[in-house]
């Protein structure tokens, strides 16, 4: 006999508005990582500049073919430094899912890997601008990357403690556009202060890049608090806690479980890790790609960054009613085939400059958000009751297990074809071969 979804045991729950709110604030506390440092800002404007090129080649100027490559190989290398972060989290992300499941957990992995993340952000403040600097910002983003994704393992589990069957869509779809507003105001901050001048204060030697960096920890720490204070701490599971290795073993039987009793989760967890992939690499080369290719200046850059969180946001909470009324995986389809539409666009289309990258670039802000959360969605309805942490832990596990694709496809885009434009090729087939995954595949989900 089938275990009852976790999402069916809960209809008749009264979920506090409290609980929902400081649970999506999370969301909220930690997208500027990702918007302004990872992919709008200090990522794209500063860490991938020629600010950190051997002084006598920045000296060429654009244009020059050797301050061409060595710009898109400082882009190459932070792609590999990403590259590198996935594969630990694929090690790791599993077994440390199943001890948070195992002893009740999840908040306390939320806690202290959001610290992590907040001392990473912290640790960019000493980038300074010189090639030798270079590799303590890859590392500090990269690193960034491994703690938010486990933090994120655990908080994808507790959307079952404050959500039900009838507005698992509507929740998973507010914590995901309340991340891109979260977005949008600290971007908004960014350009004011920019527009400024920073008031005054001296900029040089990466001081404004820096010091965003520093407003982003305290941002998080802001706001990353009420999950820690409201949101009560899951029940633990029946399964006993163990050892690392132990824990890789019990890995391999909940696969052989999921082949044998559920083929077509299992086949879902594959299919999403690979085009979950590539929606993170459409926001994390997406501002290189604008910066690079299509000469965005930072202030164009930055209001682009704007427009793109803007879209995103609204178009992730309206897309959650229509995961709870049509089901996730119709919003899912029409999103990623959307997606690589606009992808195809930006390279056919790449002459007609900056404004091609506006109409096509808020197309894939727009499609990213509702694709993510319906995929949270979806597989929330469909974990077993009682095992939703050991689901999402494989689902963090199977994403993880292939994060290296899109940095990969991107890196080795430009190793073979040398212009930036050619990085989108990648990018988009790994979101093509998802999708092309994904329709060989329907869950009991499928229809809400």
């Amino acid at each position: 006999m089938t275990a009852p979804s976790s999402s069916t045991a809960q209809v008749e729950r009264i979920i506090p508005r409290r609980n929902v709110t400081a649970w999506a604030l999370w969301d909220w506390a930690t997208q500027p990582f990702n918007t302004v440092i990872i992919t709008f800002v200090f990522a794209s404007l500063y860490l991938t500049s020629d600010a950190f090129l051997d002084p006598a080649i920045a000296a060429l100027g654009e244009g020059n073919e050797l301050y061409d490559a060595a710009i898109a190989e400082l882009s190459q290398h932070y792609g590999w430094g990403l590259t590198a972060a996935g594969i630990l989290v694929a090690l790791f992300a599993p077994v440390l899912g199943q001890r948070a499941d195992a002893g009740g957990t999840r908040k306390r992995w939320i806690g202290w890997m959001t610290l992590v993340l907040v001392a990473c952000q912290l640790g960019l403040f000493f980038v300074e601008a010189a090639p030798d600097f270079f590799w303590l910002g890859v590392g500090c983003i990269a690193l960034g990357s491994i703690v938010g994704e486990i933090a994120g393992v655990n908080y994808n589990a507790m959307i079952v403690q404050v959500s039900t069957k009838k507005t698992m869509g509507r929740v998973s779809g507010l914590g995901w556009g309340l991340g891109y507003v979260g977005g949008i105001v600290a971007m908004v901050i960014v350009v004011v202060l920019t527009q400024f001048d920073w008031f005054g204060m001296d900029t040089s030697n990466g001081m404004a890049y820096r010091m965003i960096a520093l407003g982003c920890a305290v941002w998080t720490v802001a706001f990353a608090w009420p999950l820690l204070v409201y949101v009560p701490e899951g029940d633990s599971s029946e399964r006993p806690k163990v050892g690392l290795l132990a824990g890789y073993v019990q890995l391999a039987k909940d696969l052989g479980g999921l082949w044998r009793d559920a083929r077509s989760t299992l086949w879902f967890l594959l299919a999403s890790a690979v085009y979950r992939d590539g929606l993170a690499g459409v926001f994390t080369f997406g501002a290189i790609l604008a910066a690079r290719a299509f000469g965005f200046s930072t202030t164009e850059l930055m209001f682009f960054g704007i427009a793109a969180n803007l879209i995103a946001g609204l178009a992730t909470i309206a897309a959650g009613r229509l995961d709870d009324r049509f089901g996730p995986r119709a919003v899912i389809v029409a999103s990623l085939a959307l997606i690589i539409a606009s992808g195809i666009g930006v390279m056919v289309f790449q002459d007609g400059g900056t404004t091609v990258f506006w109409i096509f670039g808020l197309v894939l802000s727009g499609c990213v958000g509702p694709a993510q959360a319906a995929s949270r969605s979806l597989l929330a309805r469909v974990a077993p009751h009682g095992k939703e942490a050991e689901i999402f832990g494989l689902y963090a596990t199977t994403g993880r297990a292939v994060s290296f694709l899109a940095p990969l496809a991107w890196s080795v885009s430009l190793g073979i074809f040398g212009a930036i434009i050619w990085g989108t090729v990648g990018v988009i087939s790994v979101v093509a071969l998802g999708l092309a995954m994904l329709l060989l595949v329907k869950t009991p989900a499928d229809k809400g």
